[in-house]
């Protein structure tokens, strides 16, 4: 197969010159050509040569600008460009071995076979030449285009000694799985399961780090479901593990929480990219398993689970080394008001009910709204519909209650300076209390925003605050 037609970007041919100018075989490996020949976007360009591939981007360096610097980072035997928006990584050809207590290898100079046998999965171990002769051939020893029709992830060599010389690739491969919605292979995916254990020596970096590209993918919920299959999930995250099965007590069963959860998570990314909000959706219901109880009479129930959740979450991001910082308190927030626009529209929505909701949960209130939305996962057609009816009316609601405060804020019946005429007061504090404490009752609807009434309140709070009033308003301006 040649794909020479599709590398239409120039630096290929530029990397190909300069490695016939000095005699070394020249190819392009990995995720490039995995997306390149699946159609998905890539700016990393990985570069294999027989040899030194410092010593070859140091002479490509000169032939892309005189401006061009080569990164060099010779513990790894590797050195990057940066090229425009791309980033052109050079690498000479390896063979590796592994001690059993550690995932970093031992290299030693090898072979463009051994470097594609070192590969993590067969449709990353293939190569394409960019030798003048040769260009574009693909270079494919582990039926990796195969595996790309079938849509297959699949390890090259024997997949327990795969994983267990390096068990990050488990969670590379339900990564992958998830980003191209491919399966595992059977006997890779049992391997995962033999080999489980294993993660225990993989940083919590580096594991959070896969974890987010799983929760970034269209679909979340593939990965998080073959990490529960495989026994990935009990060792990395036990209290969402938890959360599967049924239980059944007195003829009364409630709903699997991890399926539900996993509902909930992906009808949440079908409507945002929004990282956090997802991870949201994802520990929405993490206390359930903490909180669940059997009463006669009302069946299971999970009192203050949103509570308790919110409560969890700092532990569980520290041991995950997910951010301590917004992003902690942002998915805090929502786990623990998750709960309220449901008890909302259980009851009337009113005006003060929705207000009551948009302070609580201030400008994170459509992410609210859009979580509870997906929370939505009974099988009950009609009460799934009054559910999201109810929904509805909140929204409408709290749209009109931003434009009445929009429009509040714009009037100023009364302004500071009115203030310190009537009360015969210099700039102070006092005023700053008048001025504020007369906006704030306008916007809680608890006087009309006309100057009548604003002339009225503010009477009434300098005679209960014990301030006399030096130019009183007359009868006038004090009738509606």
């Amino acid at each position: 197969m040649n794909v020479s037609d599709r590398l239409d970007n120039p630096v290929f041919r530029l990397v190909g010159s300069v490695a016939d100018s000095i005699g070394r075989p020249c190819y392009v490996v990995g995720g490039y050509v995995r997306d390149l020949l699946i159609g998905r976007a890539s700016k990393d360009i990985d570069f294999v040569t027989v040899g030194s591939g410092i010593e070859l981007a140091e002479a490509v360096a000169p032939a892309i600008s005189r401006r061009a610097r080569v990164n060099v980072f010779r513990t790894y035997g590797t050195a990057q460009i940066h090229h425009g928006a791309l980033e052109l990584e050079f690498v000479g050809a390896r063979r590796e071995s592994y001690r059993r207590e550690s995932r970093n290898p031992i290299v030693e100079d090898g072979t463009l076979d051994d470097d594609l046998a070192r590969r993590d999965f067969t449709i990353n171990a293939l190569a394409v030449c960019v030798n003048a002769e040769g260009y574009g051939e693909v270079i494919d020893h582990y039926d990796g285009l195969g595996d790309l029709d079938r849509r297959i992830i699949r390890t090259p060599l024997d997949p327990d000694i795969t994983f267990s010389d390096d068990p990050l690739r488990m969670l590379r491969a339900i990564r992958f799985a998830t980003q191209l919605q491919y399966d595992i292979y059977p006997d890779t995916l049992d391997a995962i399961t033999r080999n489980a254990a294993r993660i225990e020596i993989i940083t919590a970096e580096r594991v959070k780090d896969e974890l987010c590209k799983i929760m970034r993918s269209p679909v979340p919920s593939i990965g998080w479901e073959l990490l529960r299959r495989t026994g990935l999930l009990r060792l990395i995250l036990p209290e969402l593990d938890d959360l599967k099965g049924v239980d059944v007590r007195g003829g009364c069963a409630h709903k699997d929480n991890f399926d539900h959860t996993l509902k909930v998570l992906d009808a949440v990314a079908a409507r945002t990219d929004k990282e956090w909000l997802r991870w949201a959706a994802l520990f929405h219901d993490i206390a359930k398993p903490v909180t669940k109880r059997y009463e006669p009479g009302a069946g299971w129930t999970f009192h203050n689970h949103n509570f308790i959740g919110a409560k969890m979450l700092p532990r569980i991001f520290t041991r995950l080394k997910l951010p301590l910082g917004a992003e902690l308190h942002y998915v805090q927030k929502l786990v623990e008001l998750h709960m309220r626009p449901i008890a909302l529209v259980e009851d009337e929505v009113t005006d003060s009910a929705v207000r009551r909701l948009m302070n609580y949960a201030e400008e994170d209130l459509d992410d609210l709204m859009l979580l509870a939305r997906a929370d939505i996962t009974s099988k009950n057609e009609a009460k799934k519909k009054r559910f999201l009816e109810n929904f509805d009316l909140v929204e409408r609601k709290y749209e009109d209650i931003r434009l009445k405060d929009a429009e509040r804020n714009r009037k100023n019946p009364v302004d500071g300076t009115e203030v310190m005429h009537i009360f015969g007061l210099p700039q102070s504090p006092t005023v700053g209390y008048f001025t504020k404490s007369l906006k704030q009752a306008i916007k809680d609807c608890e006087i009309d925003d006309t100057r009548p009434a604003a002339l009225r309140y503010l009477l009434k709070l300098a005679a209960d605050a014990g301030v006399p009033v030096v130019n009183p308003p007359s009868p006038e301006d004090l009738t509606d």
